[in-house]
């Protein structure tokens, strides 16, 4: 096994420098990637399709109170109608993946995305907002949300989890990356709607992918997860709501779950709550072109790919209670500090604040995971799923109260300090989750077949 490829050399013949009569000459050296990867792959091209709206909100907040004299408050309501919806639905999408498979689960949200996309293009009316921003994009991200990638994680690896988790967390911010320079110049050279229909184009280009590469379990393809060893793909799992309670009132039960449903619920009312959705226009504020503020975020997006990853190789090493514990207080002390480097220009303090930020943006993901797997085992994945729930009603409360605050001080000043001071919160809440047992450290330092 060489650098995460498989050798297959052909056993030497019987007599060396001499060959064999009738024997067959040696087959050319073979090199072979574990299926899993592939379909890590995949899972990473099908997050960054989806996580295209994100991109969105905050470029529109401007655009659509001008067109259509709608408050910020009534649009931060859409926000975060939809961040709930993604949170409230990623626990039933991991057990409906048990039920019906992830590939066709993941068709659907895709096409529900791109529905809500395109139908927002005919809006006139703030509660169509809500149903086509809100209720249809809300529930298709929400599939796609990070409880996919704990299951595809779960079901293909047993060894590099923490990586595997790092690298699909950081699809979300590749999807960033690639969507908001641009809907930001598509949104400032041709308005609001092209960009909307572009989001719904990158929903619908990912489907063939999706059917065609992913696949449910490696038992499909007669093969063993990465790291792990063979087993049957086990039958559907009926009663995929039932269970998905069952699970939350388990959880429910003790206190580790509580402690990391709230402080990821601090980690999204300062991620997607407040930065993504309020980043750009706060900037604006203070006369810094729209274009100017999302390419910041869209720096965030690069180190946070880089942040996630190496979170998540740390996680396969050290204590992920303490990992949550740092990431936490550093975000918290960089958000005490933003509203006095919102210039109309960027200068190289923001330049700081943006890498130091995008670093921390989801590095939050891969140990939350591993506690959830620490902790839960065989139902980790609905248990992150409902975890990840609280994420997201952390991230909607804020969207939405950020607006009202801003539409009633006039700034977002007392925003970014109350989001300061919940991250030091959500770094006490880390350090009091107790050691679990249910599972055993994954081998690290392999190639990547097994």
């Amino acid at each position: 096994m060489l650098g995460g490829v498989t050798q297959t050399i052909e056993p030497a013949t019987r007599d060396e420098g001499a060959e064999a009569p009738g024997a067959r000459a040696p087959r050319p050296t073979r090199f072979r990637v574990h299926r899993a990867w592939i379909v890590a792959a995949v899972a990473f091209v099908t997050i960054i399709g989806g996580a295209a709206f994100n991109a969105l909100p905050g470029l529109l907040i401007d655009p659509l109170h001008e067109e259509f004299d709608w408050s910020r408050g009534q649009i931060g309501l859409a926000v975060s109608i939809d961040m709930a919806l993604y949170g409230l639905s990623a626990p039933f999408a991991a057990a409906l993946m048990d039920r019906f498979g992830i590939r066709r689960v993941v068709v659907a949200a895709l096409t529900a995305v791109a529905a809500g996309a395109l139908a927002s293009v005919w809006m006139t009316a703030a509660w169509q907002l809500m149903i086509y921003w809100g209720l249809l994009v809300g529930l298709g991200t929400g599939a796609m949300a990070m409880s996919f990638s704990a299951t595809v994680t779960n079901r293909w690896f047993v060894a590099r989890r923490g990586l595997v988790t790092g690298i699909l967390t950081a699809a979300g911010a590749s999807g960033q990356l690639v969507f908001l320079p641009l809907c930001a110049w598509i949104v400032d050279r041709h308005g609001w709607r092209p960009a909307s229909v572009t989001v719904a184009m990158a929903a619908l280009v990912v489907v063939p992918f999706v059917w065609l590469l992913l696949r449910d379990h490696p038992a499909d393809v007669g093969l063993a997860p990465y790291g792990g060893t063979y087993a049957e793909k086990p039958a559907p799992a009926r009663g995929a709501a039932r269970r998905t309670l069952r699970v939350l009132f388990d959880a429910a039960r003790t206190g580790p779950f509580w402690l990391l449903a709230g402080s990821f619920a601090i980690c999204g009312a300062s991620t997607n709550g407040l930065i993504r959705t309020h980043f750009v226009p706060s900037a604006h504020d203070h006369h810094m072109p729209i274009t100017a503020a999302a390419s910041l975020l869209a720096v965030i997006g690069i180190f946070d790919i880089i942040g996630t990853v190496f979170s998540g190789w740390l996680t396969d090493r050290f204590d992920a209670r303490r990992l949550l514990a740092v990431y936490y207080a550093l975000r918290g002390i960089s958000l005490l500090f933003l509203p006095m480097l919102l210039q109309p220009t960027v200068e190289p303090p923001m330049v700081f604040f943006i890498v130091f930020y995008g670093l921390d943006w989801v590095a939050t993901v891969p140990p939350t995971l591993a506690l959830c797997r620490e902790q839960y085992g065989d139902d980790s994945a609905i248990v992150f799923g409902w975890v990840l729930a609280s994420h997201q009603v952390g991230a909607a409360l804020v969207a939405f109260l950020g607006g009202v605050a801003r539409d009633h001080f006039g700034s977002y000043d007392v925003v970014w300090y109350t989001a300061g001071a919940l991250c030091a919160t959500a770094a006490l809440m880390a350090l009091l989750i107790h050691r679990g047992g249910s599972e055993e450290p994954a081998p690290v330092g392999e190639g990547l077949t097994r």
